[in-house]
């Protein structure tokens, strides 16, 4: 590795080499009887994953002969791993480790077909810290490097003007950790405040006393506050050899989107109640509000902020420059929605 190689990109290229050595040992040998492999994570901003497999919106669009199975992540980097190896069939994810994904397999393993999540991530920061002048100097804690809030706060640092490094120096202090560790961290007076999304965004909030300072929201007025938090994509083989399978989880999304946007507070508790079962904890009700709150849940995947995460990545020198042509295959989303009678969606530089 030369000494201008950053840790992410190492830590790409040792997922990519893994995944693709995965996946020319299971070319050509799939199951096709297993049905479809969901993947999604543990987490509200995949709430439409966690209501559409808990009230069987996902399982009864696919009907009988496609049985669903799924499988939880904790990792952008797993998920993708688990697509390129064809473990897993679908998965909803965030849109940093899916440019990685898509530019170390050089656009061969993955496709976006629908979006999910909008919103729901932000600065929250300790009492004292009143605006962004006060942040000079302040640590801040981001879920992963390279990961999509990891991104924004160093992208919003540089547009301040603020220098900042991979070690956790410059003019202001950036150390990524877990979650639930950034939770403690800041109940303990350890961090200043952090880049979060949701809930963890919401329990510093409610839980310790934190203050969002940005809602990320304010930093995509070109896309009017909208911006992909989470969504759908899929294997590129599994969607080229069982295209009606796809199309009919996609038509499950689509009903669990709409469903989770016409029954709020019961989408809060089957999502609630989801994490329950999968994590044996149960986030409390004013926490999973409040999340909810500050999520929208579509079907639209707001391209456009995709394409500009990648170039702020691009410019802040986690990633190499990117080739974004061909990533959405939104096609068969857009099928459903005409059947439907409703709009379409774009992709990059389109007009709705």
């Amino acid at each position: 590795m030369s000494p201008r190689t950053s840790p992410l990109r190492a830590t790409a290229a040792a997922l990519v080499l893994a995944a693709v050595t995965t996946a020319c040992g299971a070319t050509g040998g799939r199951d096709d009887d297993r049905g479809l492999t969901l993947g999604y994570f543990p987490n509200l901003t995949h709430a439409p994953a966690l209501v559409g497999v808990e009230n069987g919106l996902l399982r009864e669009a696919l009907g009988e002969d496609t049985p669903l199975s799924t499988q939880t992540f904790n990792a952008g980097p797993d998920a993708v791993n688990a697509v390129f190896s064809g473990e897993i069939d679908a998965a909803f994810i965030g849109p940093s480790p899916t440019v990685n994904g898509w530019a170390q397999s050089e656009g061969a393993a993955l496709r976006v077909i629908a979006g999910s999540t909008s919103g729901g991530a932000g600065l929250v920061v300790r009492s004292g810290i009143d605006d962004v002048e006060d942040l000079s100097g302040a640590t801040l804690a981001t879920p992963q490097l390279g990961n999509t809030q990891d991104v924004a706060l160093r992208w919003f640092a540089r547009e301040q003007g603020w220098l900042v490094d991979t070690e956790g120096g410059g003019d202001l202090s950036v150390i990524p950790q877990d979650n639930a560790e950034t939770v403690n961290a800041f109940a303990l007076g350890e961090i200043d405040g952090a880049w979060l999304p949701e809930p963890y965004l919401s329990r510093l909030v409610i839980e310790s006393g934190g203050e969002l300072l940005l809602d990320e929201s304010g930093q995509w007025p070109e896309t009017g506050g909208d911006f992909v938090t989470t969504h759908l994509i899929v294997n590129a083989d599994f969607l080229a050899t069982h295209p009606e399978e796809v199309e009919r989880l996609l038509r499950g999304h689509i009903d669990t989107v709409d469903w989770v946007n016409t029954h709020p507070e019961d989408a809060r508790r089957t999502a609630a109640a989801h994490l329950a079962d999968l994590t044996g904890n149960r986030p409390e009700p004013e926490v999973v509000a409040s999340a909810f709150d500050n999520m929208t849940f579509t079907v639209d995947p707001i391209a456009p902020s995709l394409a500009a995460g990648a170039e702020h990545a691009q410019t802040v020198g986690l990633i190499d420059p990117v080739d974004l042509n061909g990533i959405y295959a939104l096609d068969p989303l857009n099928g459903l929605l005409r059947e439907a009678g409703r709009d379409e969606v774009a992709g990059p530089q389109e007009e709705q």
